[in-house]
């Protein structure tokens, strides 16, 4: 069980850095957004932080998304 909930948690956070990249944005520019360092957004990419649903709006708002578009990358909106 905790093994597929990581796996999810690790694909959301390779979408939040796909959508952040199809952006043109850099770590620096959504970790200075979130008001947290560079290397705690970078762990937030790697899946190394799970990040709560809050932070997810909040990226989620930066990359002007729907949050859906995080958290199932394959749908059409």
């Amino acid at each position: 069980m905790d093994n597929t909930v990581d796996l999810k948690i690790k694909a959301i956070a390779a979408n939040i850095r796909h959508k952040r990249e199809q952006k043109n944005y850099t770590q620096e520019y959504l970790a200075f957004k979130l008001n947290i360092s560079q290397n705690a957004y970078s762990k937030i990419e790697l899946g190394y932080t799970k990040i709560t649903v809050e932070r997810l709006f909040q990226i989620a708002g930066i990359l002007e998304l729907d949050i859906i578009e995080l958290i199932v990358p394959d749908r059409k909106i």
